[in-house]
């Protein structure tokens, strides 16, 4: 089949998750890919078939994300990117006659799609939000990010033929067409040989808490940071420039890890049975949802900001995250590409 992908741009799990996705279908199907920002970036070092298109995000500030910053970001850059999808919808119209349209929450394949009235598959972990019954408690500060985020989702890609969802946990599916499977894992975790070192994995910036080293300075554990740059530390830390297989390592032989709520991250710590405390950033709703159903999962916790406290409390509580980890079970992606096989021919079998 001609199978056109889609991948929304904004932050590396959509490009990595795909990446795999990719690899698979290559060997059997042509694929085309249209890619904006940073997954462009990654995917075109893999896979040599992709165009690049404008896409839009949002805009960030110490506290996590800036609704009226995001709003004139995207005001502004509708003038600028939008003639150019233009085109390469067009120009893609004539080059390229897809038998179905894969997308990561990424529009403009979607918008190709039904313009052309061409079968499409959603592959990505956000639907959760809309198409599941959420059974955690949330808390009231976060529920007016809630249903922006329900409406936002709920408008991104609807009337697909299928939604696969990735997810760590399995709330009660409520929409037809949808299903749930585990997070897809990089090969480089897949094979990766877990064991429990001296170090805890921190992912943070320096934007994101200035004062991270301090805190950490404080605590009597050996620290390993990726993000924060290089430079000087204190003696129980050492910072670390990011490379794909210093990190997946360093992950690997972590004793637990702290980071961000971002969904790829903490799917492949779960993966290595990693207890994992998560700091979701500010008005981003899913990564908020990531971090409560961490808690009530009991693979770890969260806090809404880093204190030496924060971290003290959930060291405490490793051996009980631990247990609970040791039931954590991952299919090594083949439940969903097995899923994904499926409904190519399904759909094939229509032609």
């Amino acid at each position: 089949m001609k199978i056109l992908y889609g991948v929304v741009g904004e932050g590396m799990g959509h490009a990595t998750r795909s990446h795999v996705i990719l690899k698979h279908l290559a060997q059997s199907h042509e694929i085309k890919i249209v890619a904006s920002g940073k997954a462009h970036e990654y995917l075109k070092k893999h896979h040599p078939d992709i165009e690049e298109i404008g896409g839009y995000g949002f805009a960030f500030n110490e506290k996590g994300v800036d609704l009226v910053a995001s709003l004139k970001k995207l005001l502004n850059d509708i003038p600028i990117k939008t003639p150019h999808n233009v085109k390469r919808f067009f120009k893609l119209s004539q080059s390229f006659k897809p038998d179905v349209i894969i997308s990561d929450f990424e529009s403009f394949a979607y918008l190709f799609g039904k313009y052309n009235r061409i079968p499409l598959i959603s592959i990505d972990n956000m639907q959760v939000i809309s198409r599941c019954q959420l059974d955690v408690e949330m808390p009231e500060n976060n529920r007016e990010d809630h249903l922006m985020a329900k409406g936002l989702v709920m408008a991104k890609l609807p009337g697909c033929h299928h939604y696969l969802i990735t997810s760590f946990f399995y709330p009660e599916i409520i929409k037809p067409d949808t299903s749930l499977y585990p997070p897809i894992l990089r090969e480089n975790i897949l094979n990766a040989c877990p064991e429990e070192g001296n170090h805890i994995l921190v992912y943070q910036t320096s934007k994101s808490n200035p004062d991270l080293l301090n805190i950490l300075a404080e605590i009597n554990e050996q620290f390993i940071v990726y993000g924060f740059g290089q430079g000087q530390a204190p003696k129980n830390v050492t910072l670390k420039g990011f490379s794909e297989e210093g990190f997946i390592d360093d992950l690997a032989s972590a004793k637990a890890v702290i980071g961000s709520a971002g969904f790829s991250l903490i799917g492949e710590a779960l993966y290595l049975r990693k207890p994992y405390l998560a700091i979701p950033l500010g008005r981003q709703f899913e990564q908020m949802l990531n971090s409560l159903y961490l808690r009530k999962l009991g693979y770890g916790d969260f806090c809404e900001k880093l204190t030496e406290e924060a971290i003290e409390d959930f060291l405490i509580n490793l051996s009980k995250y631990e247990i609970a980890l040791a039931d954590y079970s991952q299919d090594e992606n083949t439940l969903i590409l097995g899923k994904l096989d499926k409904l190519l021919e399904e759909i094939a079998s229509t032609f």
